[in-house]
């Protein structure tokens, strides 16, 4: 039997973006969950796209009609350099509902990295099917975000009980995925849980200075039940104590939250350019002017540096991360034969698409504010302040110096 679902085509991407686009400076002063905007992503089937590919095969793209067939009850989803592609593409329209985006293709990925796969593919199937939209957090609480999540074995399942203070799209996902303990050995395991429980309480975050429709926030478990089958696999502290495979779990979130910061760059230093054009050459000078900075128009000489400039770091930022991309999906590819090196190597050029994306993002979204500080528009504000409030909200858990030192370590001495 033929199954349709729609395409994962760049025009089905780019109309989703561009709906976005619309109201997304108004959406994002409002700052609501994002429960109209999710409707419109499961309206163009982004969660069943957003999937990791069918074990035959990532879906096969047709523009003609919006829908393409299936081969068989294993053919869909996206491969991994397709889903990186259409986050970034919606992160230059809202790099919020894109963060969205990323958390559920990568948690999506969490059935194959740590379960059998048997068990992998029939809840990939399910969650197709089904349209899920997944939420959670695997990583490993620090000080920091701390964690009180307690797994509790009882007669044939287990019961979930604690909060954890931060979790991806906990508003609005159809499947929470966690990585909690055992209290009885001690031993971290991922599970997944349905959010529609009555002892399942999301608190969505309010008041975030950016990426304010993420649909991130608190979640409470009152005495969970959770199925054997809900126990997806372990997870250690020591990530050379698990399959290179499964390690790559949290390199797929840090990499697709990588593409969201690029993709918002690139959105702002757009927008920046379109305001940029528009501008009547006399008001242009005068604005020039008042910086010391004065050229004679329609050719600037400062302003053309300053585009040159932040269009040459947007284009570094993304060929690093292309390269990063491209070794990442080689791996996903390469399944349980991914060896320990492979893995390291991976691992070392998503740090370097971190660290490049950081800064770029930030000096973009920076700099494009200035370019455009003293520009008339039909609005009193044209909304770039948002481009540089989520790239601050992007960055603030992660430190390009950071990133840097564990580069020098793996590449001075090489250790992963």
């Amino acid at each position: 039997m033929t199954t349709l679902i729609p395409s994962a085509s760049p025009r089905v991407v780019r109309e989703v973006a561009d709906d976005l686009a619309v109201d997304a400076d108004l959406r994002d002063r409002a700052g609501k969950p994002p429960v109209d905007e999710v409707s419109r992503l499961r309206e163009a089937g982004l969660p069943a796209l957003l999937a990791p590919p069918g074990q035959n095969g990532p879906v096969s793209s047709d523009d003609s009609d919006g829908s393409v067939g299936l081969a068989g009850p294993d053919r869909r989803g996206s491969d991994w350099r397709t889903a990186c592609t259409a986050i970034r593409d919606i992160a230059a329209a809202d790099s919020s509902i894109a963060e969205l985006l990323a958390h559920h293709h990568a948690l999506s990925w969490s059935p194959r990295l740590f379960s059998a796969p048997g068990d992998a593919t029939a809840l990939e199937l399910r969650a197709v099917r089904e349209q899920w939209l997944w939420g959670g957090d695997i990583e490993l609480p620090d000080a920091q975000t701390g964690t009180d999540l307690a797994l509790t074995p009882a007669a044939d399942e287990f019961l979930l009980h604690g909060r954890r203070p931060l979790t991806a799209g906990v508003a609005v996902a159809d499947r929470l995925v966690h990585a909690v303990r055992r209290t009885d050995s001690g031993d971290w395991v991922v599970v997944h849980v349905d959010p529609a429980h009555p002892g399942v309480h999301a608190e969505p975050a309010h008041d975030l200075l950016g990426q304010r429709l993420n649909g991130a926030g608190g979640v409470s478990h009152d005495d969970v039940p959770v199925a054997a089958h809900q126990v997806l696999g372990t997870l250690s502290v020591d990530e050379h104590e698990i399959a290179p495979f499964t390690a790559l779990a949290p390199l797929t979130r840090r990499l697709l939250l990588v593409q969201v910061g690029l993709g918002n760059a690139e959105g702002a230093l757009a927008e920046a350019r379109d305001i940029s054009r528009a501008l009547p050459r006399p008001a242009l000078s005068a604005a020039l002017d008042a910086r010391g900075d004065c050229g004679p128009p329609p050719a600037d000489p400062y302003l053309l540096l300053a585009y040159g400039e932040l269009a040459t770091a947007a284009h570094s930022a993304a060929a690093v991360v292309d390269r990063a991309t491209e070794a990442l999906a080689r791996g996903l590819e390469a399944g349980p034969a991914l060896g320990a090196d492979e893995r390291a190597d991976i691992a070392f050029l998503v740090a370097a698409a971190e660290a490049v994306t950081t800064r770029s993002a930030l000096h973009v979204t920076t700099r494009v504010l200035e370019l455009t500080a003293d520009a008339p528009s039909p609005a009193a504000d044209p909304g770039l302040d948002r481009f540089w409030r989520n790239a601050r909200a992007l960055t603030a858990h992660g430190s390009a110096e950071h990133r840097l030192r564990d580069i020098g370590e793996y590449y001075l001495n090489g250790l992963p």
